[in-house]
């Protein structure tokens, strides 16, 4: 099974992205010609999912080396720096954006002694490889993931970890897409993933598009419908994972796992393994995004509470690599205790 889904693809000299913010009431592309731009849409959630940040970052370089009027690609490197940290500083927690610009500004380095010509031309061939492994990466997690679910099997999953937060096949919900198309999935349940209803906006929005079985549920249903054994398993995507197998998720994650654990149900984290972080021991040292308190004031353009009340919003949260069943990559399926190679 694949996917209809392109969230994230380059056309002619501009990167097109499919406006999130706007789903599921409108489908809206928007052309990016402009690094700056694209760092924007980055921090406003244009995009957003790790893998899809990185793919956007990769590409935001390539518009940086076509915006340089730089006549010697030692001159093309320099200009680029801008970009790159202007990138990165957009989403402190998802590692694979800065995976993804690390790639790029390495990539620069090797053609110091080439043309300007041929610099951006490996940098935009660079940008698309890493678009194409992460599709690549993710059908196979896919199926790895795909081999753990059981027949008729009842998933949870959390926020959109789907094509629209990858190249266009998703994580979590690549997993739900490999078991859908071996005829093993019954049911999908979707929480609404609060404050900024990823799962009720996106993740549903994917399964109506494409029809997977799905149902609709708010956060707070999460532990009802377990206690009622109406979930076989758990399975969430991750934006950053420790070298122990703590892992970094969309806040609300680590709630679930603490729940999963009570009720006996195997929890799953399913991600590229460029979304491991080496040099990061544990999840303590996850740096943890904090996003504007508008969001959880509101719903959409809707206000739900005081603007003066004080708010705290953290955009993730740390699941311990202990409530962990599993960490499924392309590279197979590692169980604790976690040693990635």
């Amino acid at each position: 099974m694949t996917s209809s889904i392109a969230p994230v693809r380059f056309e002619g000299d501009a990167l097109i992205l499919l406006d999130q913010t706007l789903l599921p009431e409108r489908e809206v592309e928007r052309a990016y010609t402009r690094w700056e731009d694209v760092a924007e849409a980055i921090r406003t959630l244009v995009v957003r999912g790790a893998p899809a940040i990185g793919v956007a970052a990769a590409f935001g370089v390539v518009l940086a080396a076509r915006a340089s009027n730089a006549t010697s690609t030692d001159a093309l490197i320099a200009d680029l720096e801008p970009a790159v940290k202007g990138l990165a500083a957009t989403r402190p927690t998802a590692v694979n954006l800065f995976w993804a610009l690390d790639r790029m500004r390495r990539t620069a380095e090797t053609l110091r002694a080439r043309p300007v010509t041929e610099a951006r031309a490996r940098l935009l061939a660079e940008a698309e490889a890493i678009l194409a492994e992460d599709l690549a990466a993710n059908r196979a997690l896919g199926d790895h993931g795909a081999e753990l679910v059981p027949a008729n099997a009842r998933i949870l999953t959390h926020c959109n970890a789907g094509a629209l937060a990858t190249a266009g096949y998703g994580t979590a919900l690549g997993v739900v897409r490999s078991a859908h198309a071996r005829g093993k999935l019954a049911l999908l349940w979707v929480d609404e993933t609060r404050p900024v209803m990823q799962g009720s906006r996106l993740t549903a929005w994917e399964c109506v598009r494409e029809g997977i079985p799905h149902r609709l549920i708010a956060d707070v249903a999460a532990a009802s419908v377990m206690a009622r054994g109406d979930v076989d398993l758990i399975v969430t995507g991750a934006d950053r994972i420790a070298a122990n197998g703590d892992t970094a998720n969309k806040i609300g994650t680590y709630a679930l796992a603490v729940l999963a654990r009570h009720h006996g149900i195997p929890f799953y984290i399913a991600a590229p393994f460029s979304t491991i972080d080496p040099a990061l021991a544990s999840g303590a040292e996850i740096p943890i995004e904090e996003r504007d308190a508008r969001e959880v004031r509101r719903v959409g353009p809707h206000p739900t509470a005081p603007d003066s009340s004080p708010v705290y919003n953290p955009a993730f949260d740390v699941t311990p690599a202990a409530l962990i069943a599993a960490i499924i990559t392309e590279r197979g399926v590692f169980r604790p205790p976690y040693r990635f190679k």
